[in-house]
């Protein structure tokens, strides 16, 4: 296995649709790309993915609207997020890897305690949430969302970006 400036053995998570409409995440050797073990994640399609910054966990978000929270080293689920309703768009863990932040349709973003799965804030959003990233040092939330039917003007393409976790948010 292929090993990066001393680091230990890379190794790839993808994941696939079976034919049963099923999510399955495959780890596979890098630069091999050969199949190492595979997991159902889903029970429908995963549509994004994210590893925490300390390299515990990985979390996938679904059209089920449930977002599964892995162990990366037993490659067991060890918590699931059932706070949405539509499927799940956007993943993006804290820069201290504590915080979950998932989005999706529905007209808030849900920031979640990884190690309980409690629910730390719901930001209100006007439109659906297109992408969810924290900021690399700071419990800073940056977040887009299709402002069209909201109350910009909707007559032309015009993209906003907004921010969560200012000293006066709550």
């Amino acid at each position: 296995m292929a090993q990066l400036c001393g680091s230990p053995p890379v190794v790839v998570v993808t994941a696939m649709e079976t034919a049963a409409m099923e999510t399955t995440a495959r780890q596979e050797r890098y630069p091999e790309l050969k199949p190492v073990q595979s997991i159902n994640a889903h029970p429908s399609n995963c549509i994004c993915i994210k590893f925490d910054p300390m390299g515990k966990y990985f979390a996938t978000g679904s059209a089920d609207a449930l977002v599964s929270l892995w162990d990366v080293d037993e490659l067991v689920c060890v918590r699931c997020f059932s706070r949405l309703d539509w499927p799940v768009r956007t993943l993006s863990f804290s820069h201290d890897g504590k915080m979950l932040a998932s989005a999706s349709e529905d007209h808030f973003i849900d920031i979640a305690e990884v190690e309980t799965g409690d629910k730390l804030w719901e930001v209100q959003c006007e439109s659906p949430t297109f992408t969810v990233a924290w900021h690399p040092k700071r419990p800073l939330l940056a977040f887009a969302c299709d402002d069209k039917d909201g109350k910009y003007d909707s007559s032309r393409e015009a993209g906003t970006v907004k921010l969560f976790g200012l000293p006066n948010d709550s």
